[in-house]
């Protein structure tokens, strides 16, 4: 029996973002969601290590179950106890046409995202191996999922519908977008903290080893750049970002089907361009390739981010979010020079510095820096899933 959840200051909801590798993992707690505990373990199956509080362990996890074991030993060592968690969440990139809002994790559930797996290979496979941990490690824990995709479900029907016809063999192919609960965060953060009130049409921009963009009319979602899966659009640290169609089926037929997978999602991109998938390990590197790649991202995003300025029929601010999108100053100088023509103006200082407000004085509209908060965002969308009701 599911024991009564309550909104008071002992509510505790632990947050997890399982990788291909690694689990990142934050327990926030009180009504204000404060972070009490955060960590990761990195290089699972490998030469793992586990930080937390500041501290780094080497522990040999061989895969996420274990990786998950040794977080909660970690997290009972210093507090709180499980067995007092309120309930975790989980980050699942695909929910598929069926799951569009945060849900409490059934069998059910389960069954749908691990079928949405096709979708999102980089993710969904090891966000349901985290699920499964858990379970094992304490069935009596609630569960809740949160979906990238959910973000999107406010695209009109025109920007998600494929020119494709209404077959049986083409059901389920449509665009559904990803890095919504970054986009959901970032749309709070400005309405919290930004003064006035929020900007009717709000280019988002989250750039990290997964980027995207996306089109916010009014706080809501009208058009994003990845599409069926998160393999669309940009030009990201090992995804090759928009291709030809007939690209990928002559490359299918010249290699098969899952050495193409393979290609596009994990050899592409940054890597493919620049031998190097971090941007940072690009910069410094400083060879002919790296620069091309470097160039190759920034182009591609101005060239997007005029399609999503179009869909919003005008511009009236631009934000940032994401690892390269908060962190690389060159990067955002060279998008923000590509989109001149909307009046934007970056302020040399603050742009390097990183603040928080960085268009110059006479710019047309706002840039700002918003730091990515998706842990906080899952745990407050996990908390309105919640039946109060139930005992």
């Amino acid at each position: 029996m599911l024991k009564r959840a309550t909104r008071t200051s002992d509510q505790q909801i632990l947050v997890i973002n399982c990788g291909s590798s690694s689990i990142k993992f934050a327990i926030f707690t009180g009504e204000n969601l404060d972070c009490s505990t955060h960590g990761n373990v990195a290089e699972i199956g490998g030469n793992a290590s586990l930080t937390i509080a500041d501290k780094t362990i080497e522990k040999p996890f061989s895969d996420h179950r274990a990786a998950l074991a040794g977080i909660f030993e970690e997290i009972e060592r210093i507090g709180p106890d499980i067995a007092a968690l309120t309930a975790v969440v989980h980050r699942v990139v695909h929910g598929g046409p069926n799951l569009s809002k945060t849900v409490r994790i059934t069998p059910v559930i389960e069954k749908e995202i691990e079928r949405c797996g096709a979708l999102a290979p980089l993710h969904n496979p090891h966000n349901l191996s985290g699920i499964r941990a858990v379970t094992q490690l304490n069935r009596e824990l609630p569960q809740f999922a949160c979906f990238d995709t959910a973000f999107h479900q406010t695209n009109p029907e025109v920007a998600q519908r494929f020119a494709l016809p209404s077959t049986r063999e083409t059901q389920g192919f449509r665009r559904y977008g990803f890095h919504g609960i970054s986009y959901s965060g970032l749309v709070k953060h400005i309405r919290q903290n930004v003064e006035g009130p929020l900007p009717n049409r709000l280019l988002a921009m989250h750039l990290g080893n997964g980027a995207s963009l996306c089109a916010i009319k009014e706080g809501c979602s009208v058009a994003t750049t990845m599409g069926y899966s998160p393999l669309d659009g940009l030009t990201m640290g090992t995804r090759c970002g928009s291709i030809d169609a007939t690209v990928v089926i002559e490359l299918s037929e010249r290699v098969g089907i899952e050495r193409c997978k393979t290609i596009l999602n994990q050899e592409s991109g940054l890597l493919g361009l620049g031998r190097l998938s971090d941007m940072r390990s690009l910069s410094i590197a400083g060879t002919d390739e790296a620069n091309f790649a470097i160039e190759h991202f920034c182009y591609w995003a101005i060239r997007h981010a005029g399609s999503m300025i179009a869909a919003m029929t005008g511009c009236d601010a631009i934000a940032f979010t994401g690892g390269i999108g908060e962190n690389d100053a060159c990067v955002r100088k060279s998008i923000i020079d590509g989109l001149g023509f909307v009046g934007a103006r970056l302020d040399f200082e603050e742009n390097q510095t990183a603040a928080e407000r960085i268009d110059a004085p006479g710019s047309d509209l706002p840039i700002w820096i918003v730091k990515a908060d998706e842990e906080r965002s899952m745990a407050r969308e996990a908390i309105s899933a919640m039946d109060w009701s139930r005992d």
